[in-house]
Order: C-alpha cells, then sequence, then structure tokens
C-alpha cells in the first residue's frame, strides 16, 4: 500500500532532480555545474582574484632546478594513519594450487578434494611434484614485481583478483607512488602537470610539477622520474590505460630514458570489482563522496583544464590553474585513503 512515508520519500527523490515541478537548490546547483556557462563564470572569477599573483604566490610552491632545467615544484605535507596489516600472503599463496602451471579451478579442486591442500603437499605427488618444489623454492626470491606478474597471470575469479590487492602488505607503503596526470588533452600532447603522493612515517607529502610553458615539459617529467626506483609501485586511478602510457609517450617525444615498468595497482579495475553494487558509479569523486564525505568546491573536471591552461598562459594569470593543482593533489592523496580502504574490505 502506498503509505505517507513512502509518499515523502519519492518527493524528497524528485526534488533532487531538475525536472522536477519543484527543484531543490542542490539540484540546481548540480545541474548549474554541468553547465560549461557555469565553468566560464568560475574562470572570469578566479582572473579577478589572482590578478598579478605569481606562481610563487601559490602555498608551498618553489622553483627548483633539475638536470633539464627549472620548473614549478608544489609540496604539502598532512597527517594520515595509512595502516597494511601483514596479512601473512607467502602463507595465503601455499594454499592457492592455481599458481602452478597448468592447474585451473577445476584441477585444483580435484586435487585438495584428493587430499593436496597446499603447494606443499604436492611435493610428494606423481604428476606435480617436482614443479610445486620448483616453485616453494624460487618463491622466497621472488620481488614484488615477480609476484605481482605471477598474480596477474592467474586471474581465475574475483577472489583470485583480489590477491592482487591482497600482495601489497609484501612491499614497503613507502614504494606507493600515487600518481595522477593532467594533460592538455587525450593523446601527442604535452602533461601540464604531474602530482606524486608518498607516505611518509605518519605523513602524506605530494609533490606536483607544474609546466609553467611548453619548453618545459622534460623538466616536469625529469622530476617525477626523481621519486621512482626499482622497487616503486604505481598507484593510479585508470593508470594503466592513461597516466603511464601518456608519461611513457611523452618521455620518448623528449628523448628522456624511462623505466616505467614497475608493479602497477590500477585502482579504478578495483573500485569496479568491489563496490560496483554499492555505488551509482565507481568514479573517483563518487568514491569520495560516497565513502569518506568528501565533497569538492569549484573542482574543474578534466574536460574544461585545456581551455583554463590557454587562459592562463594567453592572460598570464595564474587564477585559472589554481584550482587544477588543487584537483591533482585531492585525487593523489585520495588515492592512498582508496587503497587502505580496499585492502581492508579484501582481508
Amino acid at each position: 500500500m502506498y503509505n505517507d512515508d513512502q509518499e515523502n520519500y519519492y518527493q524528497r527523490m524528485l526534488s533532487n532532480s531538475i525536472s522536477s515541478m519543484n527543484p531543490s537548490e542542490e539540484a540546481k546547483k548540480r545541474a548549474r555545474k554541468k553547465s560549461a556557462g557555469y565553468y566560464e563564470d568560475l574562470k572570469e572569477q578566479l582572473l579577478l582574484e589572482y590578478e598579478g599573483k605569481e606562481l610563487t604566490d601559490i602555498k608551498n610552491s618553489k622553483v627548483i632546478s633539475t638536470d633539464f632545467g627549472d620548473t614549478l615544484k608544489i609540496t604539502s605535507k598532512e597527517k594520515v594513519d595509512f595502516n597494511i596489516i601483514d596479512n601473512n600472503f607467502k602463507s595465503q599463496m601455499n594454499h592457492n594450487l592455481k599458481l602452478l602451471p597448468k592447474i585451473g579451478i577445476k584441477t585444483e579442486e580435484n586435487l585438495k578434494n584428493k587430499g593436496y591442500p597446499t603447494i606443499e603437499s604436492l611435493r610428494s605427488h606423481d604428476k606435480y611434484g617436482d614443479v610445486a618444489s620448483d616453485f616453494l623454492d624460487a618463491v622466497g626470491e621472488m620481488s614484488f614485481h615477480e609476484i605481482m606478474d605471477l598474480l596477474d597471470a592467474n586471474k581465475y575469479s574475483k577472489k583470485c583478483r583480489n590477491n592482487l590487492l591482497k600482495c601489497i602488505s609484501l612491499t614497503d607503503r613507502e614504494n606507493f607512488k600515487f600518481m595522477d596526470i593532467e594533460t592538455k588533452g587525450l593523446s601527442n600532447v604535452p602533461v601540464i602537470l604531474i602530482g606524486v603522493a608518498e607516505i611518509k612515517g605518519n605523513n602524506i607529502i605530494t609533490s606536483q610539477y607544474f609546466l609553467r610553458d611548453y619548453a618545459e615539459e622534460s623538466v616536469i617529467l625529469d622530476a617525477y622520474l626523481s621519486h621512482l626506483d626499482e622497487d616503486s609501485v604505481h598507484v593510479t586511478f585508470n593508470g594503466k590505460s592513461f597516466d603511464v602510457p601518456f608519461i611513457n609517450n611523452r618521455c620518448i617525444y623528449n628523448r628522456i630514458d624511462a623505466d616505467l615498468d614497475l608493479p602497477h595497482i590500477d585502482l579504478m579495475h578495483f573500485a569496479k570489482n568491489l563496490w560496483s553494487d554499492e555505488l551509482p558509479n565507481c568514479k573517483l569523486q563518487t568514491i569520495e563522496r560516497e565513502f569518506f564525505g568528501i565533497e569538492r568546491e569549484d573542482d574543474v573536471p578534466g574536460q574544461y583544464i585545456p581551455g583554463y591552461y590557454d587562459t592562463y598562459l594567453s592572460k598570464n594569470n595564474i587564477g585559472p590553474i589554481v584550482p587544477i593543482i588543487e584537483h591533482n593533489r585531492q585525487d593523489i592523496v585520495s588515492l592512498a585513503a582508496f587503497l587502505e580502504k580496499m585492502y581492508g574490505d579484501v582481508n
């Protein structure tokens, strides 16, 4: 039966739609923020607000020197409780028979039913004894990169895919490079901002490198690469498909020798795997809002960033790039929160 509570519920739902007879102020605000006119007005406000300001007036910014030249670096530091509790993952690997060649879901089930619950127990098996022994001898010496490659090749099910998150306990949290880029477009154009966040002690420290003019692209690329070493792990949101290949292509264009073949945790794929049933969509800002209560104010969506950057150059006014820098900073800080929550969920 349709009751008063249901009627009130549907009235509230309809008021949140701009197509309602009486849309709420929140619905009107959301509709305005989807219009190009809103972002043109915001850009004009920023030009007025920052008239006469210099890039070094941006909080925590300074000009740095690299082997490729000078560029602008913006840093920030904030307290963080980033905790990856040890889950004894290598012991869990011993129970995953599918890590051995030619063992799939059905074969693993048959072997366990016959009394072979672990790879260790397979040492005595006529067919799999040698490969089990070889695996157990090698696993102790495997690098984190090699373990991730092994797990990536064994994504038989959702549970198997979750192992790629579980295994992050095997590396130090200082190795995570939470990274995001802003660009002039989708391909064959410069990177205008690179942000990387790192966990150091009880803090998360962000470093952002901004393209003051097109001649500096090689400088910001080199500055980002200085954060990477053989133990680094990229953590991104859609970075496997976009950010890392984009940086690699721009390094080739700028004749920079870069080794970006690093372990990579792309959180967009895990968000869809873990949270698609709980969220209206798995966009980064939806996750921020629904799970962490983060509501961005005056955030500039990606499609407007190239135009804002052009205005910064043509007007010699830093206003339009201020929200781009904040947008990028929030993205990389959020990635750390996402990774910690995902790790907790799968464990």
